[in-house]
């Protein structure tokens, strides 16, 4: 549900006044958690893609088809992991949560700011027609 314009401009006045008192404690707080949790699994995805090309060539080297199937699929299970872990991963100016900061925020507002002008002019131009 979003927030509505007057939740906005409060939640604004607290997140500047939180800046000016400790800037050092906001900027911790800027949704790294979620950053550093998947860069985390990317990072894994990537030792386990590694660990799934030693078992294939392991089953070459052994003759074990069953060995080297395993390792394909660990490979691929990884590759998809850290495929999905960096597309979800948040832009480092970003916060968790679809962008929360006063920058997507603005976007944002600038966007619907834009649509309901459009909505405006349709209704005016509706009025204009209906009016005729």
């Amino acid at each position: 549900m979003p927030l509505s314009e007057h939740e906005q401009r409060m939640l604004e006045q607290m997140e500047r006044a939180l800046y000016a008192e400790d800037p050092k404690f906001a900027t911790a707080l800027e949704g790294s958690g979620l950053r550093t949790y998947t860069r985390r699994r990317v990072y894994q995805a990537v030792a386990g893609f590694l660990v799934g090309i030693a078992l294939l060539m392991a089953g070459m080297v052994a003759k074990q088809v069953w060995l080297s199937v395993v390792g394909f699929l660990v490979m691929l299970g990884c590759a998809v992991l850290a495929v999905t872990g960096w597309r979800k991963a948040p832009k480092p100016g970003e916060q968790a949560g679809g962008g929360a900061g006063p920058q997507a925020r603005r976007q944002g507002r600038q966007r619907r700011s834009v649509m309901d002008r459009i909505e405006q002019r349709w209704q005016k131009r509706r009025d204009e027609q209906g009016g005729h």
